[in-house]
């Protein structure tokens, strides 16, 4: 029977935000809508807005509520006075009987519907009771946070507590300092309250969701943190989460999976429920075991990404979503969505680049939220009560934020916190501010104690750094809309993951250098050949490092293709389905020795620039392995996680001889030129690339010239030496000739030819040469791109440079 007071779910769609609030009608759209799309959300009711208003008229609080706030805009009074006031009107006054009846009914009935291993043993559900403003999760305020959530929830009068705080929650001192600031009215917005079956994540997992990248606005994937117990750590930024990117436009093929990121967290805290005591819920520590696990399996991520995207559909919209995993029935569930309110809003056809010019001691890391850079003073504050302490521009460093710390984050130039992933309070609110902030940051507090001015950078990729002192730093606004077209295919050079997604808005067809050696040295940091004979590494300390940086990988090999294989992805997915050339490890032996273990691994060499390098290393004993593990790597990028638009290229081929050999090596480990659409391409960097181009021509599937080794060995200048540095240089007359004849023999045995060197990012007039050689694409260094197109559109003209494709 339909009772005003009550509206279950099934019977709610998302036009029904001004009966059951936002949230509340998003639940219901998505239950009735998205159920036959194999979506779960956990069944429920919701109080209506008219049980609201007339719980405020049967208790007499509406003038009362009028006066008080009329207070607070008079400055009579204060926000933490007033906020005090109307919360204690809402939590001493009674539910009228009608209503009162009406919740338990629909409890009693919820509970029915579950099997009895769900309910107490007063035949009860654990339910969660979640405030839904009326106004909340528009699209142009996301008002996260401002309301409450009780957890573990069971029988009538707590049912009924809990209704009444979430009622006062709507004048939490935050949630009136929100609505005071955006000048929404107070009296406009009421509350409706949900009633939702929990999901038993606490024996589980669970997390938050977003169906675009929450740093970059990059449309193309799905973010999900993972704790285990209940969310609330996740959304408090209590714990260092899991951390799974997806890539959106490959869910679809059921042959692949692309998680182009695992980042395993710290996890220390899991949340549980609480028995005894006034508390529902409790946190207790993660045992070590369980932090060393990823929270979901492979295929569970993907069906939570698949889901993302269908609630997006659905939407028309970027999402935020929560879900959790069942550890009774193992089943994953959607407990929440609401539209996106950051990265959805700006513009794409423009960004904000921010480049430190100066560089000093890096006092902490975390994980980086924004790109913005800001400094300041920092102020390290171990409680909300502090924030008479704080100076307003100063750098707020702190454990954790929730929405109490609100106010002051305001007054803050950049933010750092001890624990916290990216769907944390502290970094949906410092995107929501458009302030840098460095989270999941060990030890900060410690750190930046008594430390004066900072520099905190979001601008160097995925890690944030905390700087000490005042660094100079230059920010520069681009219109993309604006930038001309080139007859010449435009490319970028990427060094990390973290790069490629900052730089995905760029208008350029592909990435032409993705440089292997930035995730081997950042991110696995281990020598493949340590992983591989782990017995050959003598030192107890380095072997202890290996283990550290290995855990949850029972499988060390397996460690370093996992983490190369998506973090290729990663690149790869940037551009998609533009070509994306990944060059094989091109380390120098010093470079190689120093990596974890290396020094077991790698002979010394008093000139590493030509000796030990490139193709010799992958048919040699000493690395066939290693080069075995990295094109695991590939195979996997490619193949598993789908993505055929990587393009693999060969460094410092010396002779055709040697280019035999690789390719040879290359086929044993499931890379064969030509199946599923691969090719390889060579690096032309040494005379006898050019010399002998159509003999590697007959190899290959293109040519990439690397400048500047192609000018060290034209010239027989060491391009590193100081001393000689005015000698070095890629637009001398003998370099050009050479480049000019590859191109025209590559073309004649219809070969492709692009430069990922150096010198057409330095020197647009040589870029202007390379066009009118007419070589086939340019890649260029990500920040010379805009000044470079301008240049070389103004040097085409109107006609296309003969030759290029």
């Amino acid at each position: 029977m339909k009772n005003k007071y009550i509206q279950w779910f099934e019977d709610t769609n998302k036009e029904d935000t001004a009966i059951v609030g936002g949230k509340n009608a998003s639940l219901g759209e998505m239950i009735k809508s998205l159920a036959e799309k194999d979506v779960r959300v956990p069944d429920g009711f919701a109080t209506t807005v008219e049980a609201y208003t007339r719980y405020l008229k049967s208790n007499n609080i509406d003038d009362t509520l009028k006066k008080l706030l009329a207070k607070l805009r008079n400055d009579e009074q204060s926000i933490e006075q007033t906020g005090k006031a109307v919360r204690k009107l809402f939590l001493d006054g009674e539910f009228p009987d009608d209503i009162a009846s009406a919740i338990k009914e629909a409890y009693g009935e919820l509970s029915q519907r579950y099997d009895s291993p769900a309910r107490d043993s007063h035949g009860d559900v654990d339910v969660a009771v979640r405030s839904s403003a009326t106004a909340e999760d528009l699209p142009e305020a996301s008002f996260a946070g401002q309301q409450e959530t009780f957890l573990n929830i069971s029988g009538d009068k707590d049912l009924l507590d809990a209704c009444r705080k979430c009622f006062a929650s709507l004048f939490t001192d935050r949630a009136i300092s929100y609505r005071e600031e955006r000048q929404f009215g107070h009296d406009k917005i009421a509350l409706s309250v949900g009633v939702q079956k929990m999901v038993r994540s606490d024996k589980a997992g669970s997390g938050v969701m977003f169906s675009i990248d929450t740093e970059s606005g990059f449309p193309d994937v799905v973010l999900i943190d993972a704790v285990w117990g209940l969310g609330e750590n996740v959304v408090q930024g209590t714990v260092n989460p899991d951390g799974y990117r997806v890539f959106k436009p490959l869910l679809q093929n059921r042959d692949t999976s692309p998680i182009i990121e695992k980042r395993l967290g710290e996890k220390e805290k899991t949340m549980v429920y609480a028995r005894g005591g006034s508390a529902t819920v409790k946190n207790k520590n993660t045992p070590r075991r369980k932090r060393e696990q990823f929270v979901l399996t492979d295929e569970e991520i993907v069906q939570l990404a698949r889901w993302a995207c269908v609630i997006e559909d659905h939407y028309d919209k970027p999402m935020d979503m929560e879900w959790a995993k069942d550890g009774d029935s193992g089943e994953l569930y959607i407990v929440q969505a609401r539209p996106e309110t950051v990265q959805s809003q700006k513009q794409s056809g423009s960004f904000t680049r921010y480049h430190l010019r100066d560089r000093g001691e890096v006092l902490v890391k975390g994980l980086a939220i924004g790109d913005a850079i800001a400094s300041g003073k920092a102020k390290v504050l171990h409680d909300i009560d502090e924030s008479d302490q704080f100076e307003d521009g100063g750098i707020l460093v702190t454990e954790m934020t929730d929405p109490d710390w609100g106010p002051i984050m305001k007054r803050a130039a950049a933010i750092v916190t001890e624990h916290g992933g990216r769907t944390s309070h502290a970094a949906i609110v410092s995107r929501e501010l458009g302030i840098p902030a460095v989270v999941g940051a060990e030890k900060a507090m410690a750190a930046l104690d008594g430390a004066k001015i900072v520099t905190v950078s979001c601008a160097e990729g995925d890690t944030g750094k905390v700087y000490e002192g005042e660094l100079e730093y230059e920010e520069e606004e681009i219109d993309l809309g604006a930038l001309p077209t080139t007859s010449t295919q435009i490319m970028i050079n990427i060094a990390s993951p973290e790069a490629a997604m900052r730089w995905w808005r760029l208008p350029v067809h592909g990435i032409g250098l993705a440089r292997m050696e930035f995730i081997i040295n950042n991110i696995i940091k281990i020598h493949p050949m340590a992983l591989i004979h782990p017995e050959k590494v003598e030192d107890k300390k380095v072997r202890k490092s290996i283990d550290t940086l290995t855990k949850g990988y029972p499988d060390k090999e397996e460690y370093f293709v996992d983490h190369l294989s998506r973090g290729i992805a990663r690149i790869a997915a940037s551009q998609y389905p533009d070509p994306v050339i990944v060059r094989m490890s091109d380390f120098k032996t010093n470079e190689y020795a120093n990596l974890i273990g290396g020094s077991f691994f790698e002979p010394h060499e008093e000139n590493p620039m030509l000796g030990f390098r490139g193709a010799s290393r992958y048919y040699s004993d000493r690395y066939r392995a290693g080069f075995g593990l990295e094109c695991a790597a590939i195979d996997r990028a490619r193949r598993r996680l789908g993505f055929e638009n990587i393009v693999v290229m060969i460094p410092f081929c010396r002779t055709p001889e040697e280019a035999d050999k690789v390719l040879e090596v290359m086929e044993s480990n499931g890379l064969e030129r030509g199946r599923d659409g691969l090719e390889i391409y060579v690096m032309c960097e040494i005379p006898s690339n050019v010399v002998l181009a159509e003999q590697f021509g007959r190899r290959f599937d293109g040519f990439s010239i690397g400048s500047n080794d192609l000018t060290q060995l034209m010239l027989g200048v060491d391009r590193d030496l100081a001393e000689l540095s005015e000698l070095f240089d890629e637009r001398n007359e003998a370099v050009k000739i050479v480049i000019g004849n590859l191109i025209e023999v590559a073309h004649k045995n219809g070969k492709k030819v692009g430069i990922c060197g150096q010198a057409p990012s330095d020197y647009p007039d040589f870029a202007e040469f390379l066009v009118n050689a007419g070589i086939d694409s340019i890649s260029l260094n990500p920040d010379s791109v805009i000044r470079v197109m301008r240049y070389l559109a103004e040097a085409e003209g109107k006609e296309a440079a003969p030759g290029k494709s």
